[in-house]
């Protein structure tokens, strides 16, 4: 099995890509959807404070790789995929899990985009875990940097800028796919 994994900063393109993806009809694990799950199990609202909560609270609680732990349970529920889209790799734990499990056929791409343009887009988009408070945005870059972010995007395998037009994002991620 081939893996494709998206990283990058909140707003960077990443839910863009892993749409291209699925359009491909490739599989897509959404690590951010397993923290929602749990962020909903735990009784608390979709909103940046209670996901990102979550979210570090887990990683503390459970270690740095729990995430990919859970990515892992649902990719194992996959009927024999030969290529899956992992998205929301934010540290080297999980990156090295991944690979213990699931083989070293493993591709971190990174999108990367301007503060000025992601912080834009986040409140443009109006996701359920978006704030439109620039104090808010600037506080989920700096929660996701202490995970490790920032270090997976600088050793990725791929990086793709993402400061043009939607359709030259695109075709530079239809590329990746060919070529992987």
């Amino acid at each position: 099995m081939k893996i494709i994994a998206f990283t990058g900063m909140p707003a960077s393109g990443k839910s863009e890509a892993v749409q291209l993806a699925k359009d491909k009809g490739i599989p897509v694990v959404r690590m951010g959807d397993l923290v929602w799950e749990e962020t909903k199990r735990q009784g608390k609202t979709l909103d940046n404070k209670h996901v990102g909560f979550v979210a570090n609270n887990m990683r503390k609680t459970h270690g740095m790789d729990v995430w990919a732990k859970r990515t892992v349970e649902k990719i194992h529920t996959l009927k024999n995929p030969s290529l899956v889209v992992i998205d929301g790799i934010r540290n080297k734990e999980e990156i090295e899990y991944f690979k213990k499990k699931l083989g070293l056929d493993f591709y971190v791409v990174a999108i990367e985009a301007s503060d000025e343009l992601r912080r834009k887009r986040a409140i443009d988009r109006g996701r359920t875990d978006d704030s439109r408070d620039l104090k808010d945005l600037e506080e989920r870059d700096r929660r996701e940097s202490s995970w490790g972010v920032q270090k997976v995007i600088a050793e990725a395998d791929i990086r793709i800028p993402n400061n043009g037009s939607l359709d030259q994002f695109k075709t530079q991620v239809l590329s990746v796919f060919n070529k992987l």
